[in-house]
């Protein structure tokens, strides 16, 4: 239109460290980051992170390098969420339950230049180095973060620490007058975060930083995060940035109260102590509160929002957890989609309705927060809507400002998830007639257990180099407590005998231990008229078993 121009006046490139820079004015002295004895203000948190930002500068980091690290959810975590893209870099976390193969691989996928590690996950970087020295790979900068109660070093496996640089020396001796390197683009990277992870083909989400300040907003107000809450870590900051809630609990000036072990007595504790507003957590953290024991619980003092997510949560744990007074808001999403996509929003009228079935109602996916444009059901083929019946199978899609920008190194596959202009999920599902979008299964077989995404073909890959196995198929399981797991039908060849525990010590040796099958069903593996697994036979088979486990589930 006549007249209108872009300017610096009123077009700045959207990033969530601006809600950094903000929160460090408004909430100058309210608290930050809790950490056991350890509290940091949102000033000190800001000038942490602008040393943290000067440091990678000083080690030669510069605008797109990776920036890596492995660590729970401890205060060096959230800061460096903020710190490395202020220094212009792009923060890739890992999974804290990989092992060194994985990790080793993953370094050198993303050419990682520098690596922060929590000093208690030390031993597996270990071994990933000396495998990225094995295949002559440019090995990465390495920062320790030592625990705050590691006061012996005795973590970090005998090493001499004068040999090798640690986080809170880098921030001391840094300067907290650095000039913050904001995105030239708001579609700049600001992240990358690795899905399951298949060996042969890591696929590394690229989060940017415009999708991540509207993803972090939304995630907020999905949630009812109101000003100044207080927030318990539950969910891990590697995955899917946390939810992008670093960013969302620093948009309303929030506590951060972080939590390296998650258990039921933990999280209760740092409820009463803290007077926590809200936490989040896949169906495992619900399955923990609900079976938690009774001398672990405490009375909640005011209302304690939660968001799930994964797989869907069986509408029993919903209504338990409604019961011991949580309020649950049920998201679900990708890492594709930095994490919540869609809510399954809470209408009033559905409060008259009984336990069971309002359970069942908040246990569906819902329909695209405000910061995605657009959900539907599809047919693949056709890319023509499928009717809002309840019943009619077609592909989850997603359109809009919070799909990521693609996957790291794979144009290919960049090109083929988004086909049409619609983001592929893979994830099979209804849209029922009030709207509201419900799962019904995955199309490619990805097993979500405990919040993490399983690959069957790596696990079923694995199980086929057994001297014994001649044919695998790898399904889901439902598990109360993890939501589901890895089950696994083995024909074996002639003549030969092997146990269930053969094949999960097997297993476990290759593959990191939530990968591995916790059920082993040996039998003939029903076959289509071409030879093909027919494996929707397979998970109704695992289905019956999750059922007559469903009492306590498997907490292996």
């Amino acid at each position: 239109m006549e007249g209108g121009i872009r300017s610096t006046a009123n077009y700045v490139p959207l990033s969530p460290i601006s809600f950094l820079e903000r929160a460090a004015v408004v909430y100058a002295d309210r608290a930050s980051v809790v950490y056991g004895a350890t509290s940091y203000t949102w000033k000190q948190t800001r000038d942490r992170c602008l040393r943290l930002a000067s440091a990678l500068s000083a080690l030669g980091v510069s605008r797109g390098d990776v920036v890596a690290v492995l660590a729970a959810n401890i205060p060096a975590m959230y800061e460096l969420h903020f710190g490395v893209p202020m220094a212009g870099a792009v923060l890739c976390t890992l999974n804290t339950r990989h092992d060194s193969a994985m990790v080793s691989t993953l370094l050198k996928h993303s050419e990682s230049k520098v690596l922060f590690v929590d000093s208690h996950l030390f031993d597996i970087v270990q071994g990933a180095l000396k495998l990225l020295a094995e295949s002559s790979a440019k090995l990465p900068t390495i920062i320790i973060i030592s625990d705050m109660t590691d006061s012996d070093g005795a973590l970090l496996g005998g090493v001499d620490r004068s040999t090798i640089l640690e986080y809170d020396t880098l921030l001391r001796d840094a300067s907290p007058n650095f000039q913050i390197q904001w995105p030239i683009d708001e579609c700049d990277p600001i992240s990358i975060n690795y899905t399951s992870g298949t060996t042969s083909r890591p696929k590394g989400v690229i989060y940017s930083h415009r999708g991540g300040y509207l993803n972090a907003i939304a995630t907020i107000l999905l949630n009812d995060i109101t000003t100044m809450p207080v927030y318990l870590w539950t969910v891990p900051m590697f995955h899917c940035n946390g939810w992008c809630l670093p960013w969302g609990i620093a948009a309303q000036g929030g506590t951060n109260i972080c939590l390296r072990n998650v258990t039921a007595k933990a999280i209760f504790d740092s409820i009463y102590l803290h007077k926590v507003t809200h936490l989040g957590g896949a169906p495992t953290i619900l399955n923990m509160i609900i079976n938690a024991p009774i001398a672990e619980c405490k009375p909640l003092a005011g209302r304690v929002g939660m968001m799930t997510g994964a797989a869907p949560p069986p509408p029993h744990v919903m209504s338990k957890m409604e019961e011991l007074g949580f309020h649950v808001t049920h998201a679900y999403g990708l890492t594709e989609t930095y994490g919540p996509a869609t809510v399954c929003t809470w209408k009033p009228e559905w409060d008259a309705l009984p336990l069971e079935e309002r359970a069942r109602l908040k246990a569906r996916q819902g329909l695209h927060h405000i910061g995605m444009e657009e959900v539907d059901v599809k047919d693949p083929a056709t890319m023509k809507s499928l009717p809002a019946d309840g019943e009619t199978i077609g592909e989850v899609m997603f359109r809009g400002n919070t799909v990521m920008n693609g996957y790291y190194k794979d144009l290919k596959a960049t090109r083929e998830a988004m086909s049409g202009g619609w983001y592929h999920s893979g994830d099979l599902g209804v849209r029922q007639p009030d709207g509201y979008i419900q799962l019904k299964d995955r199309s490619k077989d990805i097993i979500i257990s405990g919040g993490e995404n399983i690959s069957s073909i790596e696990v079923e890959s694995v199980l086929f180099s057994h001297p014994a196995v001649l044919e695998a198929a790898v399904v889901a399981r439902p598990d109360d407590y993890w939501g589901e797991t890895p089950c696994a039908f083995i024909k074996l060849k002639d003549g030969v005998s092997v146990t269930t525990e053969d094949i999960i010590k097997f297993c476990r040796a290759r593959l990191p231990h939530y990968m591995a099958p916790r059920t082993v069903v040996f039998e003939d593996l029903p076959k289509t008229s071409t030879g093909k697994t027919q494996k929707f036979l397979l998970r109704e088979k695992a289905k019956a078993m999750g059922t007559m486990f469903r009492k306590g589930g498997s907490k292996l």
